[in-house]
């Protein structure tokens, strides 16, 4: 956090203080990021902003999931249909698509519509009038 964000000449550094995203100064101190995040660590988790273009603070962090992390970037495709807002990706999961073949759809210039419903799960398309939430508990499994 504290390289990617003020050392030039870290690899990543044009995608985080090169963009203007900084730390906030409390967590300057080891110490204070500890106290603040420390407590719900777990290796399998990684630092996340829930605002990509937002600094590393404590009201605009948590720990995540790689999978969760994923959702959150600045080049994720994000496609609104039949009234709800979702990434690609959750979209074709839900679906039973590979989010690759959703992508590709839509570059070629597939309606929303058509690159969703070509060779989705059928009964999940049934179940679209359901909440979202209702949705995602009632996933197919992978």
């Amino acid at each position: 956090m504290t390289e990617r964000t003020r050392n030039p000449l870290s690899s990543q550094y044009q995608n985080y203080g090169g963009r203007g995203i900084g730390v906030c100064p409390r967590w300057r101190s080891f110490e204070n990021f500890a106290a603040d995040m420390g407590s719900t660590f777990d290796e399998a988790l990684t630092l996340e902003r829930r605002n990509v273009d937002g600094d590393y603070s404590p009201e605009n962090c948590y720990w995540a999931t790689v999978k969760e992390q994923t959702r959150n970037r600045r080049n994720n495709h994000v496609v609104e249909w039949r009234g709800r807002r979702m990434v690609v990706t959750d979209w074709a999961e839900l679906l039973s698509l590979k989010p690759n073949t959703v992508i590709y759809r839509l570059r070629r210039g597939w309606s929303v519509e058509r690159a969703l419903t070509k060779g989705a799960n059928p009964a999940v398309l049934a179940k679209l009038a359901e909440s979202p939430t209702e949705l995602r508990a009632n996933r197919p499994a992978a």
